[in-house]
């Protein structure tokens, strides 16, 4: 597997490849399961095995009170990781080799990214588009991995890829869980034992909703907000930011389940540590 450190090298790299085609799997490192999914993943999607997967702590998808500075970093457990699920080639570049101290252009979408995790997080996906348009426009991959856990995330993707006429395959990767259902992050490491303990209520009340509106137990959007209010309101640690049945294409609240693409999404505090988690309803998706 080739350690890319330079944008310089990521090229030479890219040229040695030829023809062949590649898929990229975009990661801010500490990775866990959820990631390693993704470069396999990829491998299937990828017949010649040119699968390369990037390590960047990308600072301008990060709010001035949010955790850049102590996001976990752990490079050589990652690389070690990123080898032995398949990846090909990581990039792991500075963030002064990715942007320029006087960088004044961004990537701005003001359609899909101004409600949800975009509310609580003015900029974020400015920042994610941004950098996912330079890593695409480096590695020139012919597909593309992001998980499902960040929903909001993966629909903005395929937005940019539509709308900047992107030629790559956007392939969403489900979510990988815990034992105990709840959805693997890396930040998932900043739960004290007891916030621990408490956050699989996030994906046990999403999963019982989308039991009991397939089942025709609840019948309007606003009856599964308050249901999902009730049950996450009431677990003590828990803080809510948002609980939303969404349609998943354009992510605008919904106020009919019929004819509906429906997604329930949550962000939940535990603590400091802000968790976000969905699940689909696909009985319900014409």
């Amino acid at each position: 597997m080739e350690v890319l450190r330079s944008k310089r090298e990521l090229a030479d790299w890219i040229r040695s490849c030829g023809n062949s085609e590649r898929t990229l799997v975009p990661t801010m490192g500490a990775l866990h399961r959820g990631h390693t999914s993704l470069i396999a993943l990829a491998r299937e999607k990828t017949p010649e095995n040119d699968v390369v997967a990037t390590i960047f702590v990308n600072p301008t998808q990060f709010g001035p009170n949010e955790d850049f500075d102590s996001y976990p970093r752990q490079l050589e457990d990652d690389l070690h990781l990123c080898e032995e699920h398949g990846a090909a080639a990581v990039f792991a570049p500075s963030a002064n080799e990715m942007y320029q101290a006087d960088t004044s252009i961004l990537i701005h979408e003001s359609a899909l990214s101004h409600r949800l995790c975009g509310a609580s997080r003015p900029g974020h996906f400015d920042g994610v588009c941004t950098i996912v348009a330079k890593l695409f426009l480096m590695t020139q991959p012919s597909a593309a991995i992001f998980g499902e856990k960040d929903f909001q995330q993966l629909v903005v993707l395929r937005r940019l890829v539509r709308d900047l006429d992107f030629p790559i395959d956007i392939i969403p990767g489900p979510t990988v869980r815990e034992g105990d259902g709840l959805a693997m992050s890396s930040r998932n490491a900043y739960l004290s034992a007891e916030e621990r303990a408490q956050a699989p209520v996030i994906f046990r009340s999403l999963t019982r909703v989308a039991k009991e509106i397939s089942e025709g137990i609840i019948k309007t959007p606003d009856a599964a907000i308050a249901s999902l209010t009730e049950e996450i309101g009431d677990t003590p640690l828990a803080r809510i930011d948002y609980l939303e049945i969404v349609d998943s294409r354009s992510l605008e609240a919904i106020t009919s389940l019929e004819n509906a693409n429906p997604r329930l999404l949550a962000a939940v505090f535990f603590g400091k540590t802000r968790l976000i988690d969905n699940v689909g309803l696909p009985a319900l998706i014409d």
